[in-house]
């Protein structure tokens, strides 16, 4: 429906959305409530796989003898028939492979050793990483608390305590 009303709005500028989406409109008796965003997504869908070109707001078909639109970058090299064959060649033994897992793969076993050993334990036996956090008992929650904040009956606050000053003391010889 969109080619359709560009070819018969017929534009050499193009045609900008909302002639576009009037056109569909007039010739259209029922459309869904939601024209105007299926619109949008489809003239942008159009746009990216260059059905259309967008030049200053307008929808327009793109020139037919024009050259195709390249991408940005730098492109490809050229490859010659031998590479392409050897690439063809490549691919299809690869394919046959299973796929290989992460990781470093494990040493080659000798078939002729038909002892089986139990793996070794390397380093502490302990496991790696930091142990989790245990929870606390309600034993550790009922600790007692330090001599002498339990003399005053206050807790001690955050930092460092204030310098006790001495108390005033009268002057000798008075």
């Amino acid at each position: 429906m969109i080619m359709e009303a560009i070819e018969a709005l017929n534009d050499k500028n193009g045609s900008n959305k909302t002639t576009i989406a009037k056109q569909i409109e007039s010739t259209q008796q029922t459309l869904p409530p939601s024209h105007t965003t299926l619109l949008s997504y489809h003239l942008n869908q159009m746009k990216k796989t260059g059905q259309l070109l967008m030049v200053k707001n307008n929808y327009m078909k793109p020139d037919p003898h024009a050259p195709p639109k390249r991408g940005r970058g730098r492109p490809p090299k050229q490859k010659t028939q031998a590479e392409t064959a050897a690439a063809a060649a490549v691919a299809a033994t690869v394919s046959a492979d299973p796929p290989r897992s992460r990781g470093r793969p494990p040493k080659q076993r000798d078939p002729s050793e038909t002892s089986i050993e139990p793996p070794k334990e390397t380093g502490s036996g302990r496991p790696r990483g930091r142990p989790p956090k245990r929870p606390r008992t309600d034993s550790d929650k009922v600790a007692a608390p330090e001599p002498a904040a339990q003399a005053t009956g206050e807790r001690s606050g955050r930092g460092r305590p204030p310098k006790v000053k001495p108390t005033a003391v009268a002057p000798v010889g008075c």
